[in-house]
């Protein structure tokens, strides 16, 4: 499957900056060439499956039902 075939619009590319690994799940940043920030929580078993490690280049995919902002 590639990532064209996934029905998600919002896709950054961008390269992993920081993996905080957990027993559990893992938490992956990515920042894209923008500088923009994009952090991920995964498990931990799909960090080892994709081979998943600093400095490599990714695709964020960004699929949600809900986004919610508050004003401070």
């Amino acid at each position: 499957m590639s990532v064209q075939s996934i029905n998600v619009r919002n896709q950054f590319r961008g390269q992993v900056r920081e993996i905080i690994e957990g027993p559990v799940v893992s938490e992956i940043d990515v920042e894209t060439p923008s500088g923009l920030v994009v952090t991920s929580v995964i498990t931990t078993r799909s960090v080892k499956e994709l081979g998943l490690a600093v400095g490599q280049e990714v695709i964020a995919l960004v699929k949600s039902t809900e986004v919610a902002i508050a004003v401070p």
